[in-house]
């Protein structure tokens, strides 16, 4: 039951984490939601170190090199790029395209770390992709022309993701989850500061003393960046990595639901189509059958 409850909360934290985007971004723009998005994260992360007394693995030797790159690829270059794409598309369509992300993890985990894909598996890439054509509703025309400033952002995004997720599990899986979450955010709160600066985003802390817009902040940072890696990594301790990712299918419905009951989307019926061709082929790519449970289980 509680391991349902966390499941459930996770998909309506970060269904509505592409909501607080949607809001935040047009006031502190796109690098301005990264850092203020990693920093409210971290400090939540901080916090719980401190009362579970564990602030001193901080100081302990870790692999700063490995922890940078996913810092940059799980948290500063992503959560820039879709802040940046949610400029251009709806909170709904941008959580549709993360749904993506299993699906590029399959396919760059077969081309850079030895991951050998199976016929279904590779079902499942061409099923997504399907559902990616009906998100843009076929127009490819206008996809070339407008659409894809940003709809690839997105992509990008979700392909940084997937190479973090292999890169994590292949090289890091020796750190502590909250120790590589809290790392994570630290470095996307430094390169997102910096990046502010470079691109404009300076708007420090007028914009957030305004209700709305500390509460979007509150929302994004400590709900969907730190409390969201603290309940992830519970499913995975608790439950199993593969039921942890049960939240990709769950996270586009929720956002879909959030952006259409605050924001005034519109959910047209290929967008759902789109979605459920989605669903399909990530559960496709992500299945895993008895036999190759146990083959896991012996190599482990």
């Amino acid at each position: 039951m509680r391991l349902l409850l966390a499941l459930l909360s996770l998909s309506l934290i970060w269904g509505m984490s592409f909501m607080f985007i949607k809001i935040l971004v047009p006031v502190v723009g796109p690098m301005g939601v990264v850092f203020y998005r990693c920093l409210f994260g971290a400090l939540a992360i901080f916090i719980y170190l401190i009362v579970k007394g564990r602030v001193s693995y901080l100081f302990k030797r870790l692999p700063w090199g490995s922890l940078i790159l996913v810092g940059l690829l799980n948290a500063l270059i992503p959560w820039g790029l879709i802040a940046f794409s949610e400029e251009r598309i709806s909170s709904s369509l941008a959580a549709a395209l993360n749904a993506t992300t299993p699906l590029f993890t399959g396919i760059l985990g077969a081309l850079f770390f030895s991951r050998v894909l199976k016929l279904r598996q590779w079902s499942g890439v061409i099923i997504g992709f399907i559902g990616i054509l009906f998100l843009i509703e076929f127009n490819l025309g206008s996809f070339f022309k407008e659409d894809w400033i940003g709809v690839v952002p997105m992509l990008i995004a979700t392909a940084c993701y997937g190479f973090a997720s292999q890169f994590t599990k292949k090289n890091l899986s020796d750190v502590p989850v909250d120790i590589l979450a809290i790392m994570t955010l630290a470095v996307g709160t430094l390169g997102g500061f910096i990046m502010m600066f470079v691109s404009g985003d300076v708007q420090l802390f007028t914009p957030i003393i305004e209700r709305d817009i500390l509460i979007s902040l509150i929302g994004l940072g400590v709900f969907g960046s730190g409390i969201a890696y603290l309940l992830f990594f519970y499913m995975i301790q608790k439950g199993s990595a593969e039921y942890a990712t049960l939240v990709t299918y769950l996270v586009p419905v929720t956002a879909l639901f959030w952006g259409s009951a605050y924001l005034d989307e519109a959910v047209t019926v290929t967008m759902v189509v789109g979605l459920l061709f989605i669903f399909t082929g990530v559960y496709l790519s992500g299945r895993t059958t008895k036999a190759e449970k146990r083959l896991l289980q012996k190599s482990a």
